[in-house]
């Protein structure tokens, strides 16, 4: 049995944190202690009390001064598209049509799956991501590839083969039949593998024809213990090639509510420019709308309106995350500082707090695995990151002015990136260090 005992200043939340004061939302030690055994935390709190628990020969990392939080968690990204990011010029469909679809071709080709997939853990370990929600190519080898890789790592991701099987390059595509038997064959080999976790993925409704979408329920009714991710209500081309479509449709969610795609495991990429009937639905099925700011922004597609979003009477859940490679970063502390631009824009303040609270608890309770990962509770599983105020000369500098971890946690979602992240370990396993050698 393998134990460890980490000390630092840590800090988890409880619930949201309804302002800045609001210190009942969130558990903080000065001097902490997590107790790790076989990849679990088995004690937490005041390190003098853990320290007693561990007894003799447990081996000791101390982290002081820096912060220890849960793993951070992105609930949607494109693994196929590290080389898409950064590609001028386009709205979403051209951006789609000149640059990711012909890179995504690339993935029938299993080596390249497999190369892409350990850079794309490696950012995410490097920015202290320990759970993403990660888009696969249509072809089936780039979901084993993804799988395989992160199953090495014992990272716990969901991800899924794309499904798309219209309006989109040959090479790219697959059909009804074809989708549903990959997915399903997919779903028997990875779902539940150690931490894998698999979630139905129809691109979106441009890109699938009715008879795949109804593959696509046939799926989330057979397996309902699954997640179903796909993209809502990003750009206003997309949402009018859509109600071409779907003409007999009442509106966009119209057409994923049609085909049973709606549930509390539902993740709904961007969900910008929503009607009010459209927001009671997804709110009334309990799915998620995924906040993507650093694509909205790149991509002109609009400002994701999240503080109206969670106040209004029929509330949304909301997730948090990257969209790499329509995003601009692999770093989620990147990711929150444009989401407190784009909320500033709309006229609220999301305070520090709030958003660490949506990068760890709050995206693991949108994605359901609030009992595995986003906490630092007992018997959850030792996802942690280790965050540096002072990585940075321009960092040091504003640090000699701050005097509260509000202000703290700030300048880290405000300046911080991968150089703020000290360690990560996934599953109690110090991961970061672990790739650099």
């Amino acid at each position: 049995m393998t134990s460890i005992l980490l000390r630092g200043r840590t800090l988890s939340f409880l619930r949201w944190p309804e302002t800045i004061d609001d210190h009942a939302a969130w558990r903080y030690e000065g001097d902490g202690g997590l107790l790790i055994r076989d990849g679990r935390i088995v004690a937490a709190g005041a390190y003098a009390e853990v320290e007693k628990q561990a007894g003799q020969g447990v081996e000791e990392i101390d982290h002081r001064p820096h912060l220890l939080l849960p793993g951070f968690i992105d609930a949607h990204a494109h693994f196929p598209q590290m080389q898409v990011i950064a590609s001028y010029g386009a709205e979403l469909l051209d951006w789609l049509n000149t640059y990711t679809f012909p890179e995504e071709t690339k993935f029938r080709n299993a080596q390249h799956g497999r190369r892409i997939a350990r850079l794309f853990l490696d950012e995410m370990v490097r920015h202290g991501t320990t759970t993403v929600a990660a888009y696969c190519s249509v072809h089936k080898a780039s979901a084993e590839a993804f799988f395989a890789e992160s199953h090495h790592r014992n990272m716990l991701n969901i991800a899924g083969k794309v499904m798309m099987d219209r309006n989109a390059p040959e090479g790219v595509l697959d059909t009804p039949q074809s989708g549903y038997d990959d997915s399903k064959a997919l779903i028997e080999e990875w779902h539940g593998k150690g931490r894998q976790l698999y979630a139905i993925t129809p691109r979106f409704a441009i890109t699938s024809s009715p008879e795949q979408l109804e593959m696509a329920g046939a799926l989330c009714r057979e397996h309902p213990d699954l997640h179903m991710q796909t993209h809502l209500s990003e750009n206003h081309a997309e949402i009018a090639f859509t109600r071409e479509l779907y003409p007999q449709l009442r509106d966009y969610t119209d057409v994923y509510e049609h085909y049973g795609l709606l549930g509390k495991r539902s993740l709904l990429g961007h969900c910008i420019h929503l009607s009010e009937r459209e927001a009671d639905a997804i709110s009334d099925a309990g799915s998620i709308a995924v906040f993507c700011p650093t694509s909205n922004l790149f991509l002109g597609s609009g400002l994701f309106d999240y503080q109206r979003f969670r106040s209004r009477d029929k509330a949304l859940r909301i997730a948090a995350a990257t969209d790499v490679g329509g995003g601009t970063n692999y770093s989620m502390l990147r990711t929150m500082d444009e989401g407190y631009k784009v909320i500033a824009l709309n006229g609220e303040k999301l305070n520090p707090f709030q958003s660490f609270w949506q990068l760890t608890r709050g995206n693991a309770e949108a994605l359901s695995v609030v009992e595995k990962v986003g906490t630092l509770d007992l018997d959850t599983d030792a996802d942690i990151v280790v965050l540096d105020a002072r990585a940075t000369p321009a960092m040091r500098l504003r640090m000699e002015t701050i005097e509260t971890l509000a202000e703290e946690l700030f300048l880290l979602q405000t300046l911080g990136d991968d150089r703020a992240v000290r360690e990560v370990y996934v599953a109690g396993r110090a991961a970061k260090s672990d790739m650099a050698t």
